[in-house]
């Protein structure tokens, strides 16, 4: 059974969510402040985190910060509405997608599902895709730059390939966004760029000085070949 862990100091939300993805077929507990949830999450073998970002002890943001200097667990945040500040300082600090409140039962558990079936993915026994000084070995999941391990979130490495395998072509929007986040774009939703700035700052600068990543306005994001300078 898939475990989640919740951490929200709203009780009567966390029995809400509880018992709707325990009748979707999800193992659920809760934490009600970031301390424990912390602790909780560090402890237990959750396959993925839903972390609301106002809480009390340690906020969601510093709870995620901790989390990620020693978890790759994904985590969902849940913001408030109309706090885009919340949610792309989230997204740069590892958060897999965010749920701004109140949300839709039924949209909370595909969000979940999409990044899940994101995690699960199969590799791709052995394959390897190769474009100047970047390596992807789609096997191992394993990104190397100059030789150098890259530590990538699971929809970063998602970005990169599908970018990748279409080096020197643009890839628009919508067909990233349905690659690494399992939904259409929306022109007010700000995920996917969060994260294909996280992903040019990981991969650093080309040998020229210039993102390896490049925004065609209005249509979608290329890959440019001989970024690496090989």
């Amino acid at each position: 059974m898939t475990e989640i862990l919740v951490i929200d100091d709203d009780v009567e939300l966390g029995e809400l969510v509880s018992e709707y993805l325990g009748g979707e077929g999800f193992g659920v507990a809760v934490e009600h402040d970031g301390t424990s949830g912390l602790d909780r999450a560090r402890r237990g073998a959750f396959d993925l985190v839903i972390l609301d970002v106002m809480l009390p002890g340690l906020t969601g943001l510093e709870v995620l910060r901790r989390l990620r200097e020693t978890s790759a667990v994904p985590v969902l945040m849940l913001t408030a509405r109309g706090d885009e500040v919340d949610r792309i300082i989230g997204l740069e600090m590892g958060a897999d997608d965010y749920l701004p409140k109140p949300f839709n039962p039924r949209e909370l558990a595909a969000r979940i599902r999409a990044i899940l079936r994101r995690a699960e993915a199969t590799p791709d026994a052995g394959g390897l895709v190769v474009v100047d000084d970047v390596t992807i070995d789609l096997g191992s999941r394993v990104v190397r730059v100059d030789g150098s391990e890259v530590s990538l979130t699971g929809v970063e490495f998602a970005l990169l390939e599908a970018l990748a395998r279409s080096a020197g072509t643009v890839v628009s929007r919508d067909e990233l966004s349905q690659t690494a986040l399992f939904r259409r774009a929306n022109a007010f939703d700000r995920s996917l760029d969060v994260h294909l700035s996280n992903l040019r700052r990981k991969l650093g600068p080309a040998a020229d000085g210039g993102d390896r990543i490049k925004t065609v306005r209005g249509v979608g994001y290329q890959y440019v070949r001989g970024a690496g300078g090989g």
